[in-house]
């Protein structure tokens, strides 16, 4: 092969799946690039803002930093605040409005697990690697919104594309009540065609379903008296055999349905019970020579469908009914996290990502194990689109542990995925779903 054919096929190489892209497209790619710096800056500056779910003044300021790069994007932003009860810090929302292409939901949250030292930089860089709370889980994700809008705004791509992007203030320890502090992203999607969610990604893995989370309270109730007595016609169990027939029952008719889990997070029990549950403690006092008046279980659910949360639910009320003699049981379910269910449409949006992805060189994509991941703001909003996608920011480690960590050259990358999928998504010839 002579010089000048070889230097072609290296040009080829190095663009690799580039060739694939229109010049627009190329265009957008290029701006992502021109600000790559500029995001991972950008990043540095939000991550060194302490925004635990609970320090609301942090949340906020935060959210003006997203604020002001939306609005001079075009977006008309607002915070929406809660009432006091809720006792969380609000929402950032911001919306374009445009008539092209499938209207989307881009969706991160503003708060982390932890807080930074006050006064402290956070944010800490070593080589291709950045530490901070919130670093990947997720203001990378954020930054990846902001800065695959502002490629497309720098490409002249951005207008006439229909977008709302919902970042929430408490994803970490959601509100209460849940129809309130969701209501919005909730009617934002009700609003959408496509959700895109910018949690932390994965090599070669993207999310078209996760599980549901729900919790469960079990209350049991027996007959104090001496310990002599336990299991006589008079006496019966007591509250904590009740407990424990009801937890065991549970696994032996449960354990082996697939997504399906069900954890046993605390349990007290004796003759004199007491449990706080916001604040996940309690106490509880019985003598060896009493028979347990009463015991409280408290646990969690997880489920890939609502068909399959419903089913588990009545399974678990009929043990609960069963009663060992002069026992009482009362099970209450307490809804928080729906599921975002496998769906065609979903598939179909993984393709087209996965497709992006390896027009740019970085893929393909598969559909995630929803048993590997939790519950996310997308599965609130999953049911109401005709397509979700989850796991789209950069890539990290060590999410919910004070070693949370970032790969910094993976910011640009899941950029450049982000920025082409969305012009894609909102171009006149957008796929149907």
């Amino acid at each position: 092969m002579n010089k000048n054919l070889i230097a072609i096929a290296l040009l080829f190489w190095a663009q690799g799946a580039s060739a694939a892209m229109s010049p627009e497209e190329q265009k957008i790619r290029d701006a992502v690039a021109a600000r790559e710096n500029e995001a991972i800056e950008f990043l540095e500056s939000v991550v060194n803002i302490g925004s635990g779910t609970m320090s609301h003044a942090g949340v906020r300021a935060v959210g003006a930093e997203f604020s002001s790069a939306f609005e001079a994007l075009g977006f008309a932003v607002r915070w929406e605040d809660f009432p006091d009860e809720v006792n969380r810090a609000g929402h950032l929302i911001a919306r374009r409005e445009g008539d092209r292409g499938r209207k989307l939901l881009l969706i991160g949250h503003l708060d982390t697990v932890y807080e930074s030292e006050d006064g402290a930089a956070a944010f800490r860089r070593e080589g291709d690697t950045a530490y901070g709370p919130g670093v990947e889980d997720m203001k990378g994700g954020d930054v990846v919104v902001l800065y695959a809008l502002k490629a497309l705004a720098d490409a002249g791509a951005l207008d006439g594309a229909s977008i709302e992007i919902v970042f929430t203030g408490d994803e970490e320890f959601t509100g209460k009540p849940i129809e309130l502090s969701r209501k919005s992203l909730i009617d934002a999607a009700m609003r959408a065609d496509v959700a895109l969610n910018f949690e932390g990604g994965e090599e070669g893995v993207a999310v078209t379903s996760r599980r549901g989370a729900s919790g469960w309270i079990l209350t049991t109730s027996g007959k104090r008296n001496h310990s002599s007595g336990i299991f006589r016609d008079t006496v019966g169990a007591g509250a904590v055999y009740e407990a424990a027939r009801i937890v065991n029952a549970f696994y032996e008719k449960l354990h082996k349905e697939q997504y399906l889990t069900f954890n046993v997070g605390a349990m007290l029990g004796g003759s004199d019970v007491d449990y706080d549950k916001d604040a996940n403690k309690g106490s509880a006092f019985g003598k060896t020579n009493v028979v347990a008046q009463k015991a409280i279980v408290d646990g969690d659910l997880r489920f890939i469908s609502e068909k399959q949360k419903e089913k588990a639910r009545a399974t678990m009320r009929k043990i609960v009914d069963r009663h060992l003699p002069l026992t009482g049981a009362e099970i209450e379910f307490i809804d928080s996290y729906p599921a975002m269910a496998p769906s065609a449409g979903n598939d179909k949006l993984l393709s087209l990502y996965s497709a992006a992805a390896e027009d740019l060189g970085y893929g393909p994509f598969a559909g995630n194990d929803p048993a590997e991941r939790g519950a996310a703001d997308i599965s609130f909003a999953a049911p109401h689109v005709d397509a979700a996608l989850d796991g789209l920011g950069p890539i990290g480690e060590g999410g919910h542990t004070p070693n949370e960590s970032l790969r910094l050259s993976s910011v640009r990358e899941a950029t450049e995925r982000a920025a082409l999928l969305i012009y894609r998504l909102t171009r006149e010839d957008a796929p149907e779903f």
